[in-house]
């Protein structure tokens, strides 16, 4: 213990004076508090160091290789094909994992989605199935194996027997004030993807108000960083930088996201689905095929569009949610609850931001008091005229008074602002 002690002091003085790590340091460091021979203080130490000094790619694979190795690590050669995983880094109204696992799956790549639950103001899409009577995301690694080998794709909740270390030194993060580091944002969320055992792997990071990258340069620093280790790490993988400037869909909340989801898949070739949505959700499920696959963009649009518009994608939403246990003929029955207000504009104008955490934040509420088909609809856009009066958002399940405080998130100017696109980069 008195060695280990030592060994973590000398370490922690090193990345303090800005020298970076050994590979075998970094590895037997995070060993060592797995063990409790390295002191949690000595943990939040190095980690605080490393918040100050940055991390280097040696450190970053280093510590993303410790992670994996503290616990299982899935394997899915049985199926003999290419597996495709996808993360989000989180928004608000995004529902995309819900519509492409399936839609990707229907064109014959199994798509192996392990997932999260909310953080802060964004949603997960753990809490989104579970709102799905009879619907498990507690699966089994033999259990996800056998669900993807029948089906094409399954989303189950990552385990405490993946990537445990991480778990462990993200709470330490939490309570010490070292979660804002890129590096170790990077090693926490590619860890977990590599365990998970996917072959390739799209990263879509979130820009914008309603993101944790506010800016451009920040969320591409995250991109490079999280793709370089997963194609270190033997990965095929790419990163989509998309716009989180104003909710991603139309509704916002855990069971209407089931049912965005769902009306984006049934709606076939003559898409009714808010068009911000469905390009973010064919931009990202068109890079999980072309990556797995290896065939180009223009291709995996094709196969994609031909696999909605033949009800291909939906068949395969049913059948994922029937082998999870979960109720169909209730998915075909979810609807906003009653009773429903509308958070009306203040004045006449355009609509130039969105106070989207804002919102995030009180879909929760609502969805806390109402239940998980209560939420927040959106009836304007971002560059949309609006009249005094004239809807902005629908509140279901909730009250007059969460509709005034919905209008107030809301700011019109007199001129509309600039248009944005959906990606605005592809990273690898």
């Amino acid at each position: 213990m008195e060695e280990s002690s030592a060994f973590a002091r000398r370490a922690i003085e090193r990345k303090r004076d800005g020298l970076a790590l050994a590979a075998g340091e970094v590895e037997a460091f995070v060993r060592g508090y797995l063990a409790d021979d390295v002191l949690e203080e000595q943990m939040a130490s190095l980690l605080m160091a490393g918040c100050i000094r940055g991390w280097s790619d040696g450190e970053i694979d280093a510590l993303t290789r410790a992670y994996v190795a503290s616990g299982r690590v899935l394997s899915f050669a049985q199926l003999a094909r290419r597996t495709v995983d996808k993360h989000s880094t989180g928004g608000v109204g995004d529902a995309v994992s819900l519509a492409v696992v399936p839609w990707v799956a229907a064109c014959g790549v199994p798509v192996v989605k392990l997932s999260g639950r909310a953080l802060a103001h964004t949603g997960g899409t753990i809490d989104k199935l579970e709102t799905i009577p009879g619907l498990r995301t507690a699966l089994s690694p033999e259990e996800l194996s056998s669900i993807v080998a029948s089906v094409g794709c399954a989303i189950g909740a990552a385990g405490p027997e993946l990537a445990p270390a991480d778990k462990r030194i993200y709470a330490l993060r939490d309570r010490c004030g070292s979660v804002p580091s890129m590096g170790l944002i990077a090693a926490s969320v590619v860890s977990k993807k590599l365990a998970g055992g996917a072959d390739a792997i799209v990263f879509d990071v979130k820009v914008g108000a309603g993101a944790f990258m506010r800016t451009r340069a920040e969320a591409a620093e995250l991109a490079r960083t999280m793709v370089g280790l997963a194609r270190r790490a033997g990965r095929s993988a790419v990163a989509l930088l998309t716009d989180m400037e104003e909710p991603l869909g139309t509704r916002i909340g855990t069971g209407l996201e089931i049912v965005e989801a769902l009306e984006f898949l049934r709606a076939g070739a003559a898409s009714a689905s808010d068009a911000r949505f469905a390009a973010c959700c064919e931009a990202v499920a068109s890079a999980m095929l072309s990556l797995a696959l290896g065939v180009p963009d223009e291709q995996a649009v094709r196969m994609l569009r031909e696999a909605r518009a033949s009800g291909a994608a939906l068949a395969r939403f049913e059948a994922m949610i029937r082998a999870q246990g979960g109720d169909w003929a209730s998915v075909l029955r979810m609807a906003p609850c009653a009773p429903s207000f509308d958070a009306a504009a203040l004045r006449a104008g355009y609509l130039v931001r969105a106070d989207v955490v804002g919102l995030g934040e009180l879909a929760r509420e609502v969805v806390a008091a109402g239940g998980p088909l209560a939420g927040l609809q959106v009836r304007a856009r971002i560059g949309d005229r609006v009249e005094a009066g004239s809807p902005l958002v629908r509140v279901h399940g909730g009250s007059a008074a969460h509709a005034l405080r919905a209008a107030e998130l809301f700011e019109i100017g007199a001129s509309a602002p600039p248009p944005r696109p959906i990606v605005y980069e592809r990273i690898g």
